[in-house]
């Protein structure tokens, strides 16, 4: 029998003195970089995001604004926030 090792998926922390926003971008950015949030596939949806990181819908808003300005998710109307492809990246 094999058992695999999962390290523990980073949260955010509401004791760090950098803004929950903040730390959820950093933590979703990581994940799109490192290929785990793979281009042309959604990113978590906010209620998962909301349970998941226990903050309010108003800071997952706030995460999503940041990663859109830096260019690496997009809004599909009515299908929700997709990773944009690296190769499509500006």
């Amino acid at each position: 029998m094999v058992l695999l090792m999962v390290p523990p998926r980073r949260t955010v922390d509401p004791d760090d003195r950098e803004n929950l926003y903040d730390q959820l971008a950093s933590i979703l950015r990581d994940q799109i970089m490192s290929g785990e949030l793979a281009g042309g596939r959604p990113i978590p949806s906010k209620r998962d995001l909301i349970s998941e990181h226990g903050i309010s819908g108003r800071t997952v808003d706030s995460a999503v604004e940041i990663l859109k300005r830096e260019g690496l998710i997009e809004t599909r109307i009515g299908k929700g926030l997709y990773v944009i492809p690296e190769n499509e990246r500006r």
